[in-house]
Parts: C-alpha cells; structure tokens; sequence
C-alpha cells in the first residue's frame, strides 16, 4: 500500500496485470493487510461528497480500481514462509490453469507493461516465462538466478534455476524479477512444502523443477524496475513517475533542481 506519488504499489500492479489481459485476481495478504480489500472496494461517502461537487476525475481515479464482483478473491498466508508457500495458498483459485505471479513492490514502468510483455512470449512459446534483468555479479546472493541457454538479445532460454546463489557460484548474472507465468504442476511440487535458502519454500526451488517438461524462457524486460522493497527504489521510483507526470513533472523537476542546489551549497 506504499503510493507511488498517489497510487499504492498494489494498484500499479493490477493495472499491469489489467494492461495483459488478466481478468481474475487472488491477493495474497497476511495479518493486518485489510487495507488491500479495503482499497479495491466502493468508497461510499467519498464518492458521493465527489459526485455531488462535480469533481468528475478524482471520481473516476477512484473508481477505475475496483473489480467486477467476484473478480477479486483474498486468501491469507498465516505464515511468513516464503514466496513458494504464498503462491501454494492460492492454489484452489489458480485449478489446472496457466497463472501469472506479480510482486508488487518491484515496479515497472514501460510500454508494453512487463507482464503484456510476457503474456505474449508464453502466446508464442507456451510453458513457463520470467521476468530477467542483468544485475552485477556481486548483488546474485539477492535474486533467483538462471543458467541461460540460446539467447535472441530478449528471450532467454532457462536451462536451470538457483536461489539466491554466491557470486562465484551464480550461473550468470541474469536475475528474475517480480513477475512470472507459470504452468500449474509448479503447485504440485510446492505442495512436497520442501525448504530452501533462508529456511523458506522457495518458488524459484519449484520451477526449476519444471525444467525439461515444457518450454521455459525468460525475458529481458524493456522497461525499468524500481525496487521498491529498498528505501533508495522507493524514493527512486516517486521522483521518475512523478518527473513523467504531464500535471507534475516540470514542478518536481524544478524543485529538486532547488534541492540539489541547496545540498551542493550545504555540503
């Protein structure tokens, strides 16, 4: 629920999913998360003081998040053990369908959406797809990272798959970021409930095991990812979508142009 200058992540998030042709939503929340339901529902007060004023756009920001009914579904992961387990919880939503995985604090910007992006390589190729970005050799402990097979300059075939790898053991510098496809026997071997690093069900420890029984392939994402689970991506990705703003961007740049002056002077 961070906004991104006047957006909670989350809603960035659907938006993308949206933009790729995604129709059914399950969140994955934990205690305390109400205030996810909560935002993708009617705002009854709101909107009529909005309605009854004229503001006709801030209405529509408003409504433009919320579902058809039944297209939004809520599950809780009551344990924090791992991404694996999260989408494993999910898994009386997702049946035997192909189903698409986004982490919403690692934001994307760009047209195509990273997902749409996505969406029509599985279109093409079928099987599983990941998001990939390169990232220095020395940041691999951080990310799932795959062993690349032929490589076009965009799609990546995946020949293997590991989990948070050091450095000099990493198989390539090439990371998976917050989005995936993936075919639904990956919920089989999440259900085995097996750990991995850090002691948690890791999805990337699943879809390796996909490997071999279907096309596997990532994609060099064309836009940008801001890490917003860092404090520097989080402030990052505020003053790029602000900057590309039409109604905010000439302000904000004038004003950190103020700010930096100020700092050069102060420092």
């Amino acid at each position: 629920m961070l906004p991104i200058v006047d957006k909670p992540l989350i809603e960035y998030a659907v938006e993308e999913a949206r933009a790729a042709g995604i129709e059914e939503f399950v969140f994955v929340t934990g205690r305390g998360k109400t205030a996810i339901q909560n935002h993708f529902d009617n705002h009854v007060e709101l909107e009529a003081t909005l309605r009854s004023k004229g503001r006709e756009n801030e209405l529509s920001s408003i409504t433009s998040s919320m579902g058809a009914p039944g297209q939004f579904a809520y599950v809780r992961q009551m344990e924090p053990m791992g991404l694996g387990h999260a989408v494993w919880t999910a898994r009386n939503f997702i049946g035997n369908e192909p189903f698409a995985v986004l982490l919403a604090d690692d934001l994307i910007s760009g047209e195509p959406g990273a997902l749409a992006e996505m969406a029509q390589v599985h279109a093409d190729h079928g099987g599983n797809v990941v998001a990939l970005m390169e990232v220095p050799q020395d940041d691999t402990s951080r990310y799932g990272v795959v062993a690349p097979g032929a490589d076009d300059g965009t799609i990546v075939e995946v020949l293997d798959l590991v989990e948070k790898p050091d450095p000099e053991d990493a198989p390539s510098n090439l990371a998976i970021v917050g989005r995936y496809i993936l075919q639904p026997e990956v919920l089989d071997f999440l259900a085995l409930g097996e750990r991995g690093s850090g002691g948690e069900i890791q999805l990337t420890d699943s879809m390796a095991r996909l490997i071999g029984g279907a096309p596997f392939n990532g994609v060099r994402l064309s836009g940008t990812r801001y890490d917003c689970g860092t404090k520097v991506g989080f402030l990052e990705a505020n003053v790029a979508f602000a900057l590309d703003r039409t109604d905010l961007g000439h302000d904000v740049a004038d004003r950190i142009s103020r700010v930096l002056e100020t700092h050069r002077r102060d420092t």
